[in-house]
């Protein structure tokens, strides 16, 4: 059990302040990865929490290779997202309260593969062509990325 789940079982549905990452993998056309994730149907970012005793690289590169099957080599700074935004509610009716540590990774090596526990699909997408169907979290972080080329 992780360590979420631990504190699920403690707690219940009441928000949960949770840290992660999550990585804006970019390929060489500028596509952006994205994963068609199973908990809510909608497409988001790679990433998720952090374990005990991580940082917050580590998580991201950690997700990044169970979500994707990459290793990601250099990770830059993107930002540091928190706030109303990224309050959600899942699927199943528990409540997060979203910190997320955002990188941006542009140089991977790996067999693309998908997650089939968490995700349907992963795939680039060319960046005026995104998915409507966005995961609510994922959203500010996504029109803070895409700000950059307008």
């Amino acid at each position: 059990m992780g360590y979420v789940q631990e504190l699920r079982s403690l707690v219940g549905r009441r928000p949960l302040i949770i840290p992660g990452a999550a990585v804006l993998i970019v390929d060489r056309q500028n596509g952006l990865l994205l994963q068609h994730r199973k908990d809510n149907q909608q497409w988001g970012l790679i990433g998720g929490s952090m374990e005990v005793g991580e940082c917050l690289e580590e998580t991201a590169r950690r997700e990044a290779l169970e979500e994707t099957g990459l290793e990601l080599d250099e990770l830059n700074w993107f930002g540091l997202f928190s706030g109303q935004e990224l309050i959600y509610e899942c699927p199943n009716g528990d409540i997060v309260v979203n910190v997320v540590a955002v990188y941006v990774a542009r140089r991977f090596r790996g067999e693309l593969k998908a997650d089939q526990d968490e995700g349907y699909e992963i795939r680039f997408f060319k960046l005026r062509e995104l998915p409507k169907n966005l995961s609510p979290p994922d959203k500010p972080v996504i029109e803070k990325y895409l700000a950059q080329f307008r």
